[in-house]
This record gives C-alpha cells, sequence and structure tokens, in this order.
C-alpha cells in the first residue's frame, strides 16, 4: 500500500533466466496441489527430506493490521482473532503478521509474539490449521533479525518476512545487502521471503539481479515487491520459475506488493499478493484472483479498477485510513499506536466515503 517506484532495474538484470532450470522443488511452496506427474523433470530430495508444513499456495495473501485497546493501546486480543477468521473465511492463501500495517514498529518482541501466537491460535481453532502465517522480521541488525526468525517460528509462524536494513546503509558495502540476507536465512529455523519495500528502509531498493542471487538460497523462498516495479517482477518471476496458480514452476514464490496490480502481476508471470488493502476486502481480491485464472479477462479488468481505486484510498491514507474504514464499514477496526494521529470527524468521513465503492463490492460477494 505505499507509492509505487518505477525506475527500472539496471540492463542486464535478466542474465541468469536459466539459473533455477536445475534446481529441486521448494519444499515449502505449492507441490501439494498439483498432481505428482508435474514434478517428474525436477529433482525431489527436498521434498523428501523435509516435513511439509503449510506449503506457501499462490494466491492473496493479508498483512493484518494491529489492532489496540482505545484506552490503554495494549494488543486488543479478540478483535486480532475475529479479524484473522474473516480473512479466512473470504478465502485468502494466507495471513502476514508484523508487517507494515500491523505497526511492527510500534511493537515491542513480547507484542509481536502475542499478536503472531493469537493468530495462530484463531485460525486453528476456526478450521483453518493449514492456512500458513508469514511473520515479519525487518531489524537493524544480523543478529536481532535472526532473533526475529527464531521467535516467529516459536510462536507459530511458518515464514519470516525480512526487510534489508537501511539506517546505515551510507555504510555499507556493495555486498552488504546480500550477505545480509544470506546470513539471516542460513541461521532461521523458517524460510524467508524478501521484502522490498524501498519506502521503509530509506530508498534502499534490490534490484533484479540481487533478488534472483538471493533467490537460489534453499531457505529464501519468496519476495514481496512493493517497490511496485512490474519489470522487476517479471524479471525475477522468469528467472526463478516462479509458482501460479496453474503451473508449481519450481515453487519460489514471486509476490506483488499491493492489489492495485494484481493483474499486471498475474500476467508478468508472478505468485499472487501481499496486499494490505485486503484487509478491508478480502473476497474482492481472491474473486480477482479467480477471474484471471478463469480467463474471465473482461471481468477481471473491471474488478481491478474498483480494487486500484480503494487502493489508492489506502496508499493515501496509510494505517489511519484503512483503520478508519474498518470502522466506519465494518465496526471495528480502532486508532494507530501513538504518535500516529486519530483522523478527525472530517477525515473519517473522507475514508469512508472513498472506499464505498470497494466495500458494497466486498459485500456484494
Amino acid at each position: 500500500m505505499s507509492p509505487h517506484n518505477d525506475a527500472p532495474s539496471p540492463n542486464g538484470s535478466f542474465t541468469n533466466g536459466n539459473s533455477f532450470n536445475g534446481l529441486s522443488v521448494r519444499s515449502q511452496a505449492v507441490q501439494h496441489i498439483f498432481n505428482q506427474a508435474h514434478f517428474d523433470n525436477f529433482e525431489t530430495s527436498s521434498v523428501e527430506s523435509m516435513d511439509i508444513h503449510r506449503p506457501l499456495l499462490p494466491g492473496i495473501y493479508v498483512p493484518t493490521v494491529a489492532f489496540f485497546d482505545s484506552a490503554t493501546e495494549d494488543v486488543d486480543v479478540k478483535t486480532t482473532s475475529t479479524h484473522a477468521v474473516r480473512l479466512a473465511e473470504a478465502g485468502v492463501a494466507g495471513i502476514t503478521t508484523q508487517g507494515s500495517n500491523g505497526e511492527a514498529v510500534h511493537l515491542s518482541h513480547k507484542e509481536r509474539s502475542l499478536v503472531t501466537r493469537t493468530t495462530r491460535k484463531a485460525l486453528d481453532d476456526a478450521g483453518f490449521g493449514y492456512m500458513p502465517i508469514i511473520v515479519g522480521c525487518g531489524a537493524q541488525s544480523t543478529k536481532e533479525t535472526i532473533e526475529l526468525c527464531n521467535e516467529a517460528a516459536a510462536d507459530g509462524g511458518d515464514y519470516a518476512l525480512v526487510l534489508p536494513p537501511g539506517y546505515y546503509q551510507g555504510l555499507f558495502s556493495k555486498d552488504t545487502i546480500v550477505s545480509f540476507f544470506k546470513d539471516v536465512a542460513s541461521a532461521s529455523p523458517v524460510p524467508i521471503l524478501i521484502y522490498n519495500y524501498p519506502g521503509a528502509v530509506s530508498g534502499l531498493d534490490l534490484n533484479s539481479d540481487a533478488i534472483i542471487e538471493l533467490a537460489q538460497h534453499h531457505n529464501i523462498v519468496g519476495c514481496k515487491l512493493t517497490c511496485g516495479n512490474t519489470g522487476k517482477l517479471n524479471r525475477v518471476a522468469a528467472a526463478t520459475r516462479a509458482a501460479t496458480m496453474s503451473e508449481p514452476g519450481s515453487g519460489f514464490m514471486c509476490m506483488g506488493g499491493s492489489v492495485d496490480f494484481t493483474l499486471q502481476t498475474l500476467i508478468g508471470g508472478g505468485s499472487g499478493v501481499i496486499g494490505g488493502m485486503a484487509n478491508i476486502a478480502p473476497k474482492a481480491c481472491v474473486k480477482l484472483m479467480n477471474l484471471f485464472e478463469a480467463g474471465e479477462l473482461k471481468e477481471a479488468r473491471r474488478l481491478q479498477a474498483i480494487v486500484a481505486r480503494g487502493d489508492w484510498a489506502a496508499i493515501q491514507g496509510g494505517i489511519i485510513g484503512t483503520k478508519a474504514a474498518l470502522m466506519a464499514h465494518f465496526g471495528y477496526g480502532g486508532y494507530a499506536r501513538k504518535p500516529l494521529p486519530k483522523p478527525s470527524k472530517e477525515e473519517t468521513r473522507k475514508w469512508r466515503d472513498a472506499f464505498e465503492e470497494l466495500v458494497k463490492l466486498e459485500k456484494s460477494l
């Protein structure tokens, strides 16, 4: 839900396009929904030697909002649970905790764990024990990032979504970020996805060469491209033979980072979207994916336009606007933690109206 940066990746970013032809199928990805015949041309040693647990499937993943008590700002466990179940019932492929929408930077380690444990229990109790949870584990040091990955695993998370550190990037060498991801992936007890979101890390923007190189690490199983660069997404998806809704590929998950370019992601060979606006309209986002897969492109383009207009409101309002829309249209959501401000009455009306078309679509499904 961030503003997108469509600056092209450097020339030559597509030179490693065949580098994944010899990889074994990734044990965490899409293989269990396909007939075994799909894998006759792949090595399967990694599948046989590892416990396949809550695989990532192509689809819509929701970086959930963090909910707080309006008086104390403590984590609202009840709303965290009911919201997770609402999303699961809408048909999303998985949930992400501690993302940008989850106000991870406002949470202590203990609170991060509470949100992930609460989400896992809610899904299990509601019959969605198979649904994977991706946990945001970004931090400024390699050591703390690995610590967060370990905590995520202990809390019931299945994967870690990792931002690169950006605070000291002026002191980085040309190899610092690649080394960071390799070090984290090698030490993490759960597979990781690279989170490329320049707006959150002082403009640091991984190009397709770096992501393709990192994707060859056995414990790096995907990426989320909130940079909005669809050319980069296409290069990464092609080079990694990313999983799609119809083909398992290598199992690598090449994910768009915002639902306003869902169709562009899918046409470019991407695996789906991890998009914050799906907190408001998960059914609409899932419907859009399904229309594309069914070949109903005219209707898919119509829905994409509605979703994109709704996502523009989410981009403009950020977590403040998203929570205001949840409150106005669904009766829950609350406010962001201080120092983020509460919206005024005028602002609340603005966000309610901005999401009205999208919510009307959502409630019709």
